[in-house]
C-alpha cells in the first residue's frame, strides 16, 4: 500500500500537474481536471502495483469522468466532441503539444486576463502553486470566505471565457508572464512566512517556488524580471539554513550565524541578481535589495541607505503596504545607527499595524517590537511580543515571541 498522505509524498507531488493537465487538455476542463484527478489520487493511494502513476491516474480519471457524464445522460452528445483515441493516447504517455513545464503550462492558463486579476492569483495559488484556501487568503490579504468565492467565481468564469482548456501561445505566455510571476513571488513568500526551517523537502514550497522559477528561465533566459524572481528566491533559500537555532527557535537578522548560509545557492542568486540590474522592475529591484542584504558580514555593516534607496525605487513600480512597512523599517536602522532619532517612524508603522492588510499588519507589528526592544523600553516590547506570540501559527516564531515577552 502507498502512503496514507499522498500530500507528503514526492512521487504524487511530481505527478499532479501532469495529470491535471493531461486531463484537462483532454476533457477541456480545468475544474473537471482537477476534481477528477483528486479522486484518482486517491486511488491511487491504496495500490502497490502502479509503475507510472502519472498514467495511471490519468486513466482511472477518464473512466471516472465517462462513467459520469454516461449517467447523467450528455456523453452522447459529448462524445463527438473529445479527442481521438490516438490523441488521447499521445497525450497519456506524455505527448504533449509543446515542451513546457506542466506547471508553467497550468499557470499560463490561470493567469488568463479574461480573469480579473484577483482570479487569476487566487486560481493560480490554489490549484497550481498548491496553497490552501487560508494561505492564498493571508498572502492576498483578504477574508478566507473571499478566497473561496473567488475560487469559484473564477473556474467558471474561465470555462465560459475559453469554452475549453487550451495552454496559451508564445505571444499569449508574454502577455500573461507579469501575472505568473506574481503567483510564483507569492507562493515563496508564504513559504518563506510560514515555515522558517523545512525539516520535510517534500512539503517545501520554497524548492518548490525554485524549480518553477528554474523553469521560467528556460523559457524566458533573457528577461531580468524573471532572473530577478529567480535571483529573490535563490537568496532566500541560501540564507535560510541560519533562521532558527539549535531549540528550534527563530532568530533576528543579527543574532544569525551566517556562516550557515549556503553559499554556492547565494552566489547563484548573485548572478542573477547581477544579470537583472540592468532591469527597473519589480523584481529586479527585489533582486537588489536581497542582494545587499546577502553580501553584507553582519546587520551593522549592512548599506541601509542603499537598501532606503532601493525601497523607495520600487515603491514606484510596485506600491503596496508590505514594501511600506520593509522601507520604514530600513529607515529605523539607518535612524539608530545615525543616532539621528526615529522621528515619525514609529506612528507610520503603527498605523499599518492597525489599518493595513493582514500581511503588512503582522510585518509592522514584528517591527514596533522589535525598535521597542532596540531602543531598551523592553515592558512594550515584552508586550508587543506577547501579542504576536498568541497569534502566531510558527511555531519556531511563536517560541521567540514568547522569549521575548517573558511568557
Amino acid at each position: 500500500m502507498r502512503p496514507t498522505s499522498p500530500e507528503m509524498n514526492t512521487e504524487f507531488r511530481a505527478a499532479w500537474p501532469r495529470i491535471v493537465r493531461v486531463l484537462a487538455a483532454w476533457s477541456g476542463s480545468l475544474d473537471d481536471a482537477e476534481e477528477y484527478a483528486a479522486e484518482a489520487v486517491a486511488r491511487a493511494v491504496a495500490r502497490d502495483d502502479i509503475d507510472d502513476l502519472a498514467a495511471w491516474c490519468v486513466r482511472v480519471a477518464k473512466r471516472a469522468w465517462i462513467d459520469d457524464h454516461r449517467r447523467r445522460g450528455t456523453f452522447a452528445r459529448l462524445a463527438p466532441e473529445l479527442a481521438s483515441e490516438e490523441a488521447v493516447a499521445a497525450v497519456e504517455t506524455g505527448e504533449l503539444p509543446d515542451e513546457l513545464d506542466d506547471r508553467l503550462a497550468l499557470l499560463f492558463v490561470a493567469c488568463d486576463e479574461e480573469l480579473a486579476p484577483g482570479a487569476q492569483m487566487v486560481l493560480a495559488l490554489r490549484v497550481v502553486c498548491g496553497l490552501t484556501i487560508a494561505e492564498t487568503a493571508m498572502h492576498l490579504g483578504v477574508q478566507e470566505s473571499a478566497a473561496a468565492a473567488r475560487l469559484t467565481r473564477a473556474k467558471k468564469a474561465l470555462a465560459q471565457a475559453r469554452g475549453e482548456f487550451q495552454v496559451p501561445d508564445a505571444q499569449e505566455r508574454l502577455v500573461r508572464l507579469p501575472v505568473v510571476l506574481d503567483c510564483v513571488a507569492g507562493m515563496f513568500t508564504v513559504a518563506h512566512r510560514t515555515v522558517l526551517d523545512p525539516r520535510d523537502p517534500l512539503a517545501d514550497l520554497g524548492r518548490q517556488a525554485h524549480s518553477i522559477a528554474d523553469a521560467l528561465v528556460t523559457v524566458f533566459p533573457d528577461d531580468t524580471e524573471v532572473r530577478g524572481l529567480r535571483a529573490v528566491i535563490r537568496l532566500g533559500l541560501a540564507r535560510r539554513p541560519a533562521r532558527v537555532d539549535q531549540d528550534g527557535v527563530a532568530l533576528t537578522l543579527d543574532e544569525v550565524d551566517r556562516s550557515r548560509w549556503d553559499h554556492q545557492l547565494l552566489r547563484a542568486g548573485l548572478d542573477d541578481a547581477a544579470f537583472a540590474a540592468s532591469g527597473d522592475g519589480r523584481f529586479a529591484l527585489e533582486a537588489a535589495i536581497s542582494g545587499v542584504h546577502s553580501i553584507a558580514p553582519t546587520v551593522a555593516e549592512t548599506d541601509w541607505r542603499r537598501v532606503v534607496q532601493l525601497y523607495r525605487a520600487l515603491e514606484q513600480v510596485w506600491p503596496s503596504p508590505a514594501v511600506d512597512v520593509a522601507r520604514l523599517t530600513a529607515e529605523a536602522q539607518v535612524a539608530l545607527s545615525e543616532g539621528t532619532g526615529l522621528g515619525g517612524i514609529e506612528d507610520q508603522l503603527a498605523t499599518l499595524a492597525d489599518e493595513g492588510p493582514s500581511y503588512a499588519r503582522r510585518d509592522a507589528a514584528f517591527a514596533l517590537a522589535d525598535l521597542c526592544w532596540r531602543t531598551g523600553r523592553r515592558e512594550a516590547a515584552a508586550a508587543r511580543y506577547r501579542v504576536l506570540a498568541t497569534e502566531s501559527t510558527n511555531e519556531a516564531v511563536r517560541r521567540f515571541c514568547e522569549s521575548r515577552s517573558g511568557i
